[in-house]
């Protein structure tokens, strides 16, 4: 039977911890290559822009001795050009795995429906979670752990928080989202999380306090207030997220020895300035590093040797 990396809460607290492990361990192999993807095919199909997630893929993929091919919004226009259904159907005769990066949610699940070969969520409007399995292994990294530790995520309760409270409460990791009022994260997810923290005793809280967030946190999370396709909302999202930004005045509630986390593209100025993520705390880069080596895991995970 085919496994599919749609959402993290389909996943076990036992899988995503060995995942992780496949992940540290593929990074201290320092990108050798391999043939564990030897004769395999996968597609990248976007309807996004991309830097980070396209290009770790398309490396991930080759350092493991497969080959992929690229899909953009000119080739495969999903649900307008050709039915979703047809895309899975005809891309599973060709392919042995599908990356799909849409805006629509329901895109992937549809795609993971009817496709016959595994498909992974490369980034929709409610989930990131190969964005979260990187960060997880970022934080422990730097931690060696994730009991006890605190995440203060600062701002909008979008796709990367969705999928950062689901795995924090799968991981033990105590999550704080401080959100302006009208920006939370969705209720589902908020009651998903809640209920799978139960099993690990983390604690997930909402507030819209930044202060009290942040307060006692060793990791400070902050993404851009304005996601791809809420352009228009720009000026209006800009002025409620205002007191939202990290900056050295809110920093000073944090662990002495906090680390500074951001999914990227970053904008500087807004939702954190410069001597935050430019500064000693950061670790942005080893977050998109860690991309590469989280995808590695996933993509053996799924389609590695004997995987059909």
């Amino acid at each position: 039977m085919k496994r599919d990396f749609i959402s993290l809460k389909s996943c076990t607290n036992a899988e995503l911890a060995k995942l992780l492990e496949s992940a540290s361990r593929l990074k201290r192999a320092k990108n050798r290559i391999s043939d564990d993807l030897k004769g395999k095919t996968v597609g990248l199909i976007f309807q996004k822009p991309s830097n980070r997630t396209r290009v770790s893929f398309e490396v991930g993929i080759h350092q493991l001795g497969g080959n992929c091919i690229y899909l953009g919004p000119e080739e495969i226009n999903l649900g307008k050009r050709e039915a979703t259904s047809d895309v899975a159907k005809t891309l599973s005769r060709y392919l042995d795995g599908i990356v799909a990066r849409t805006f629509s949610h329901h895109d992937v699940v549809e795609l993971a429906k009817f496709a016959t070969v595994p498909v992974i969520n490369g980034l929709t409007d409610l989930s990131h979670p190969c964005q979260a399995m990187a960060d997880m292994l970022t934080i422990h990294e730097h931690f060696g752990k994730f009991k006890n530790i605190k995440l203060a995520y600062v701002g909008d309760g979008n796709n990367v928080c969705h999928s950062l409270m689901i795995i924090s409460a799968k991981l033990g990791v105590n999550m704080t989202v401080a959100h302006p009022k009208g920006y939370a994260p969705l209720k589902i997810v908020i009651d998903a999380a809640q209920d799978l923290a139960l099993e690990t005793n983390a604690k997930i809280n909402l507030t819209t306090d930044p202060v009290q967030a942040v307060k006692g946190a060793q990791v400070i999370y902050a993404d851009t207030w304005v996601s791809m396709g809420q352009e228009e909302e720009a000026r209006k999202r800009l002025k409620i997220f205002d007191k939202y930004q990290i900056n050295k005045k809110l920093i000073a509630n944090a662990d002495k020895k906090f680390i500074f986390m951001h999914c990227l593209p970053a904008h500087r100025g807004q939702e954190v300035t410069e001597e935050i993520i430019d500064g000693p705390h950061s670790v942005i880069f080893d977050q998109a590093e860690n991309r590469l080596h989280a995808q590695k895991a996933i993509l053996l995970h799924l389609l590695g040797k004997g995987k059909k």
